[in-house]
């Protein structure tokens, strides 16, 4: 009986070629199923006992974890299965069929973070249980392009897992330990139509909207001389009012408008404090103008992540990869496994640059130095005392 999952660049080739775009948009979503039930027959293989966790309310999504030895504490190496959809024409290359050329590998989700999932198992190649003092954990998540529904799903069962987490997202090969939160927001006011000829037959919600825009924007700037990070590029909170409508046509008063705001948080600031804080302030101008309002999410919020700077982690990661750990301004699902008890760094061998578009590719230069990586700590880890 085989003992090992089969060779990388096979792992890739594999990977690459399992649809498993994930969307808000239905008709471009799929399951994850296929990609799962592969990692699952590759895990059990190299030795890993392996749990398809399905996710509530999702019946075509799935998580799964496959764990090498037994014992609290331990090392979970974390990444995603979704990709984003695609727009196959403008790819030079298929895909989803893995391309060597000019020294990358080609592929959709191949930076962004299927690759990951090859090189940790890798990493763990000729392993066995009876090697590790810890557990080693290879986590494989859903619908991280989308809504997150498989991180949270894991938070909502409260499940502890490792002590260490690394997410595999690309970051250049650089350790990453903070990340902003990411908000959207959608404030609604309705007022009453009326003809322009006499402003009394209505009550303007565009003239609210103004009103509202002028709040929000006194907000921000208090947020921004009230918070500060020095490790991010932009060190406060941004709100960005990205789209506004409303009315219908000129001769007729504005009977409803809505704004929506992209809102980037600050570890150490609650989703749920600031859209309270906006409800505040769009309620006092709603009421004073006799306006209906509402405030809700586009999305459910990303939540900031910070893991100490002087976690074992983020120092272990320093030393291997030669640089310190710093920020970066997408979301990942780090504030989740955080919430789990684990100290989690992200670290991957893509570029972010590379991700979400035509051809997508790795640098084959990247994939050794992020396999000695790996097995570094899962040496240091999970095989001795830390």
């Amino acid at each position: 009986m085989t003992t090992e999952a089969p060779p990388l660049t096979r792992m890739l080739a594999e990977l690459v070629g399992t649809l498993s775009v994930s969307s808000v948009t239905p008709d471009f979503d799929h399951s994850n199923r296929p990609l799962i039930d592969l990692l699952a027959t590759w895990l059990e293989s190299a030795g890993f006992r392996v749990e398809i966790l399905p996710i509530p309310g999702h019946p075509d999504k799935f998580n799964l974890l496959g764990t090498m030895g037994t014992g609290p504490g331990g090392l979970v190496l974390s990444g995603h299965t979704d990709t984003v959809p695609f727009d196959a024409p403008l790819w030079t290359h298929d895909p989803l069929k893995l391309t060597e050329a000019d020294g990358r590998y080609y592929g959709l989700g191949i930076t962004d973070m299927k690759s990951f999932f090859a090189l940790a198992l890798e990493a763990a190649r000729g392993l066995s249980a009876h090697d590790l003092d810890r557990p080693l954990m290879i986590l494989a998540t859903a619908d991280e392009e989308s809504a997150m529904y498989g991180a949270r799903a894991l938070v909502d069962a409260g499940r502890p897992l490792g002590r260490y987490a690394v997410i595999g997202e690309p970051t250049g090969l650089r350790p990453v330990r903070l990340h902003k939160g990411v908000m959207g927001e959608a404030v609604r006011l309705i007022g009453r139509s009326g003809h322009a000829s006499d402003p009394g037959l209505g009550n303007n919600a565009l003239e609210g909207m103004h009103e509202v825009l002028g709040a929000v924007l006194t907000w921000r700037d208090a947020l921004q001389r009230e918070h500060h990070h020095p490790a991010f590029k932009v060190p406060y909170p941004t709100i960005n009012l990205g789209h506004i409508h409303g009315g219908d046509n000129p001769n007729r008063i504005c009977g409803e408008c809505e704004l929506h705001l992209d809102l980037r948080v600050l570890p150490g600031l609650d989703p749920a404090d600031l859209r309270a804080e906006l409800a505040r302030r769009v309620a006092q101008v709603g009421e004073r103008r006799g306006l209906q309002w509402s405030v809700a999410p586009l999305f459910e919020a990303i939540p900031p992540a910070e893991t100490p700077a002087d976690s074992t982690i983020v120092r272990v990661c320093e030393e291997l990869t030669g640089h310190a750990a710093e920020s970066v301004s997408f979301g990942t699902e780090a504030p989740f496994l955080n919430q789990l008890g684990m100290e989690t760094l992200v670290l991957g061998p893509g570029d972010i640059a590379q991700a979400h578009q035509p051809d997508e590719y790795l640098a084959l230069e990247r994939v050794d130095p992020m396999l000695g990586i790996l097995r570094s700590l899962i040496q240091r880890l999970c095989l001795r005392p830390n």
